[in-house]
């Protein structure tokens, strides 16, 4: 299966637009284009039982984030305070930028 393109990428703020987190606001830990997968932080914790190991020398039930779909989230615009669509754009030295489809502003990575 070929990588899709995610209108999202690691370190953005989004927030959650569908499912049981609905409203949640989180930081894009890690993007899998291949699954059009998110982690997203304190979004979606699952249990998880492990076994000890020499890196886990306790073992035992660990908490962590679960993937969700990438539609299922949106980027959070801090001037609108609220989730919003992005495009993309080139400005004039030539650069490509994403930006917000409500209010204009650019964003940099």
């Amino acid at each position: 299966m070929a990588n899709k393109k995610i209108h999202v990428k690691t370190g953005d703020t989004v927030v959650v637009i569908a499912g049981k987190d609905k409203g949640k606001k989180g930081k894009v830990l890690s993007v899998l284009p291949s699954e059009n997968r998110v982690i997203v932080e304190e979004v979606n914790m699952i249990t998880k039982h492990v076994k000890p190991s020499a890196a886990n020398q306790q073992g035992g039930l660990v908490h962590k984030e679960g993937k969700i779909d990438a539609s299922n989230v949106m980027y959070y615009c801090s001037k609108d305070k609220m989730g919003v669509r992005t495009g993309i754009k080139f400005l004039e030295d030539g650069t490509k930028v994403r930006y917000c489809k409500k209010c204009g502003e650019t964003f940099n990575k």
